[in-house]
């Protein structure tokens, strides 16, 4: 008992840690080969704070978790967009100007009715899962070519500042990198294992710990991305964030993960997580995209408050549904 709280507790430490070492060192490498400032935004820091996701599932989909698997992915997406964003929010309102950002808002909504319609007939098959991953690799062409294109989108600007703030020799972000991807997944099999034991031992299942313990724990980098950014100002990088993770989480995380072995889920998943992560997913489409005023989107503290109230009454169904029968 205590050696299995104690895994989950290190392994998300150093999940945390090796994260921000591993966008930091991708990042700066990416800067060195004049990779340009948004398309290491909209690429490299997406993949990047979605690392710890991607790595967890997919180890858990190895061995036969598929609730760690896609609870973790799902209840990312969850935790990204009402606590991350709506604790952002309630410390600095979040201004969006990035045009591509209010281009791919939308995407997302129709990204999670995909995901949706999968797991509708509760599983994600191996040809789900290359679907999904099919999508991945059309969306992240377009990202490239937007990328390319785009020289003076405000995401890219912002990105461009924050890269110059933040500069370091190619030889340390190499190591960045590379040691940040070797404590990633050491990091994550030490997590995984944890939370496995701990849902034996309480009885729980393992798609509850993957929703809550472990989706929290994996989402910590997007959190504090996302607050240091919303605090200097950087509103677009704020918000590209949970974008950038949610697009990942769902189609590359569970996409991987399905491709590794197939995951049944149950009656549950659709009715009460789904349907959650897409009336969010909607809600900040709404929010982000504008419709109050002509290029600008906007969450005030108000929404803020809603989107943390969302998650609250979220996790209190999950509490109720292990321990109210």
């Amino acid at each position: 008992m205590f050696l299995a709280i104690s895994a989950v507790v290190v392994g998300l430490v150093l999940l945390v840690w090796s994260a921000d070492r591993f966008v930091d060192g991708s990042a700066s490498t990416a800067r060195h080969f004049d990779m340009p400032p948004l398309l290491i935004g909209m690429v490299i820091v997406g993949f990047g704070t979605s690392a710890p996701e991607m790595l967890v599932s997919a180890l858990a989909a190895m061995q036969g978790n598929p609730g760690i698997a896609l609870g973790n992915a799902y209840g990312s997406n969850i935790t990204n967009i009402a606590l991350i964003l709506g604790l952002t929010a309630l410390i600095k309102p979040i201004n969006v100007h990035s045009r591509i950002l209010r281009q791919e808002l939308p995407i997302l909504v129709a990204v999670t009715l995909l995901a949706a319609g999968q797991l509708y007939d509760g599983e994600v098959s191996r040809m789900d899962a290359w679907g999904l991953l099919g999508v991945f690799g059309v969306l992240m062409a377009w990202t490239v070519w937007q990328g390319l294109r785009e020289k003076s989108d405000a995401l890219g600007i912002e990105m461009e500042q924050e890269m110059r703030d933040s500069v370091m020799p190619l030889r340390k972000a190499l190591v960045w990198l590379v040691l940040g991807l070797a404590m990633l997944i050491a990091s994550s099999r030490i997590l995984v294992w944890g939370a496995v034991e701990i849902a034996s031992i309480f009885g729980v299942s393992d798609l509850i710990i993957g929703l809550t313990v472990i989706a929290v724990g994996t989402s910590l980098p997007e959190l504090a991305s996302s607050i240091i950014a919303a605090r200097k100002g950087e509103h677009d990088i704020a918000l590209g964030n949970i974008i950038g993770s949610n697009f990942f989480n769902t189609l590359a995380v569970v996409g991987c993960a399905g491709i590794i072995s197939p995951m049944a889920a149950g009656p549950e998943v659709f009715s009460r997580d789904i349907m959650v992560m897409t009336a969010l997913t909607v809600s900040l489409f709404v929010l982000g995209y504008g419709f109050r005023g002509p290029g600008l989107g906007r969450i005030n503290r108000y929404e803020g408050v809603f989107l943390l109230a969302c998650y609250i009454a979220y996790n209190a169904s999950l509490v109720v549904s292990v321990f109210g029968g």
